[in-house]
C-alpha cells in the first residue's frame, strides 16, 4: 500500500492534484468554525444536545451533512444540501424541457453551461429560502433560550419581524452555501473530481465521531430505564 501510494505521489500532475483537493477541503471546513454574526453558537449546541426525540434525529442528520455547522449556526450551517437539491431538481426539469434536451444533443457544451448556470441561480433562490426558514428557527429558539442571539439584532424591526437579524443570517449562510459550491466546482475542474461528492464525504467523517458517541449515549440511557437490567 505504502508503494502504491508512493507511485502516486511520483506523477507530478497527478500530486499537485491531490494536494491541491486536499487545500481546497480544508478551507471547506474553516466556515464551519465562523459564527453567524450575532448568534451565540455554544447555547445552541447545549439545546441540540438536551433536545430528544424525533426533533433530535432530524438536528443530527443535517448536523452530520453540514460536518457539525449546523448545530453552531456557523457560515456554512446549511452545507451543500441547497446545490444538491437544485440539481435534483434541475434534472427532474429537464424532461419537462425538450429545448434544452436538443440543446445538449447538439451542443453538449453550450447545453450544459445553461444547465449549470440555473443550478447555481436555484441553489441561490434555494439557499435564501433555507436561511430564512433557519433565521425563523434561532428567532423561535431564542424565546425558549434567551442569550441565543444578541439583544439588539432583535430589536430592531419592520412589520413585527427582526428584519435585520434575518437579513444577516439570509447573506451569511447565503454566501457560505455559494462559496462551498464554487469550491466543489474548483476540485472537479482543478483537483481529483467530484468536488460536491469530496466535501459531504469529509463533513460525514468530521461529525461521526460525535454522532457515534451520541447513539452510544442515547443506547447507554435507554438501558438504564427504570424496570430494565443493565
Amino acid at each position: 500500500m505504502i508503494e502504491s501510494i508512493k507511485k502516486i505521489f511520483s506523477v507530478p500532475e497527478l500530486k499537485s492534484k491531490i494536494i491541491f483537493t486536499l487545500l481546497i477541503l480544508a478551507a471547506c471546513r474553516v466556515g464551519g468554525f465562523i459564527p453567524v454574526p450575532g448568534i451565540n453558537g455554544d447555547l445552541v449546541v447545549s439545546f441540540f444536545k438536551a433536545s430528544t426525540g424525533g426533533g433530535q434525529n432530524l438536528f443530527q442528520m443535517v448536523d452530520v451533512f453540514s460536518g457539525g455547522a449546523f448545530s453552531h449556526m456557523t457560515l456554512t450551517a446549511l452545507g451543500v444540501i441547497p446545490y444538491i437539491s437544485a440539481s435534483i431538481i434541475m434534472q427532474l426539469l429537464l424532461a419537462l424541457m425538450p429545448g434544452l434536451q436538443r440543446e445538449l444533443k447538439e451542443n453538449a457544451e453550450v447545453g450544459r453551461r445553461k444547465l449549470s448556470k440555473w443550478t447555481r441561480v436555484l441553489t441561490l433562490v434555494l439557499s435564501a429560502v433555507q436561511s430564512f426558514l433557519f433565521a425563523r428557527f434561532a428567532y423561535n429558539l431564542n424565546f425558549e433560550k434567551p442569550g441565543i442571539i444578541i439583544s439588539h439584532l432583535t430589536d430592531m424591526k419592520l412589520f413585527g419581524m427582526p428584519i435585520v437579524f434575518y437579513m444577516i443570517v439570509m447573506c451569511s449562510m447565503t454566501a457560505g452555501t455559494l462559496i462551498l459550491m464554487w469550491l466543489g466546482e474548483q476540485i472537479s475542474e482543478y483537483g481529483i473530481g467530484n468536488g460536491i461528492s469530496l466535501i459531504i464525504t469529509v463533513n460525514i467523517l468530521h461529525s461521526l465521531p460525535s454522532a457515534m458517541g451520541s447513539i452510544l449515549q442515547q443506547l447507554n440511557l435507554e438501558s438504564q430505564e427504570p424496570g430494565q437490567l443493565t
